[in-house]
């Protein structure tokens, strides 16, 4: 089925919007809808049919870079205070809020165990803050993970909608828009976790100790992801890599994410690396273009992975709710 006309009237407006004002932030404009677009375009034949057809592949494209439109200080200040620690996740401090464990039992990744109501973990940031007063334990982490979470349970409740209203032989175009934004929402984040230095306290330029000589200025973030994105990288240089690789159900979707960040993570180091031999500057260099490469790839498969396991899962049986008893 085709977006209603209401969808299309709605597209159309955000469209003109969007092309009037044309902003760049992370992973800037084409990097995110680029990362959108590769996950809807290779998500399997057993997901439903709309969020990878013409219609549904320009608005998953169009919402990659959209909660990044949300940023307008003088216009929305209490919505960008609000959603702008849903982009990152400053990793290492993070970790101040997590509970120990041991490698290999549930839930664990790299040593912690992190809370998975994102009120729980400003609790504990707040128990942790005496211990490190040096340390901003706040909104300042970032709660990125968290957004993730939450968005892709949305997803997944729009997705039972959608099953519960064929079943019946019911309209299904407006759950059918509710799910396109859900997953194009979804994956400005899932794409922010792909791009290393939205996982550090290293986000745009190196503080503290600096042996390495890395980069120090506050250039190295937007050069990375916009800059050098927009100049030298295609989609086509970046379907092959997803087209590779076979879509998976996740059964643990909170943990299986924070192994995807946590790997993120490590590739920090290499960013510096990379700039500091001029990787992104113009045309870059080979190694710099196929990590990049690389690394937009990885958000497309995260996303179309999501997307399938909340398509998988919105099958499980759950209790109806009826309302506070």
């Amino acid at each position: 089925m085709r977006l209603s006309t209401l969808a299309r009237i709605a597209l159309a407006s955000t469209l003109i919007a969007f092309f009037s004002t044309q902003p760049i932030w992370a992973w800037g404009r084409d990097g995110h809808s680029m990362i959108n677009r590769l996950a809807a375009q290779y998500l399997p034949s057993d997901v439903p049919y709309f969020l990878s057809n013409g219609n549904g592949l320009d608005v998953m494209e169009w919402m990659g870079p959209e909660p990044d439109r949300w940023k307008q200080r003088d216009a929305e200040p209490e919505l960008v205070a609000t959603q702008s620690p849903d982009h990152f996740l400053d990793y290492e401090w993070a970790i101040y809020a997590a509970t120990p464990c041991t490698n290999g039992t549930p839930g664990c990744v790299d040593g912690y165990n992190f809370p998975k109501k994102r009120y729980d973990f400003i609790r504990a940031l707040a128990a942790a803050q005496p211990k490190h007063p040096d340390i901003h334990l706040d909104e300042r982490v970032g709660f990125q993970p968290w957004q993730v979470e939450e968005v892709w349970q949305r997803l997944k409740s729009d997705m039972r909608e959608y099953r519960k209203l064929t079943a019946a032989n019911q309209d299904t175009a407006p759950v059918q828009l509710a799910i396109l934004f859900d997953a194009g929402w979804l994956g400005h984040y899932v794409g922010d976790g792909s791009q290393p230095l939205h996982n550090t306290i290293q986000y745009n330029g190196w503080t503290g100790p600096n042996p390495s000589g890395y980069n120090t200025d506050h250039h190295i973030h937007a050069k990375f992801e916009s800059i050098y994105v927009s100049a030298n990288i295609k989609p086509s240089d970046v379907a092959p890599l997803v087209a590779a690789t076979q879509p998976k159900v996740i059964d643990d979707e909170w943990t299986q994410y924070w192994e995807y960040l946590h790997h993120s993570n490590s590739l920090v180091e290499k960013v510096y690396q990379l700039d500091k031999a001029h990787g992104f500057d113009g045309a870059g260099t080979p190694e710099a273009k196929a990590f990049t490469e690389e690394r937009l790839a990885a958000g497309a498969i995260e996303l179309r992975n999501l997307i399938v396991s909340a398509w998988v899962h919105s099958a499980d049986p759950v209790e109806e709710y009826h309302g506070p008893q």
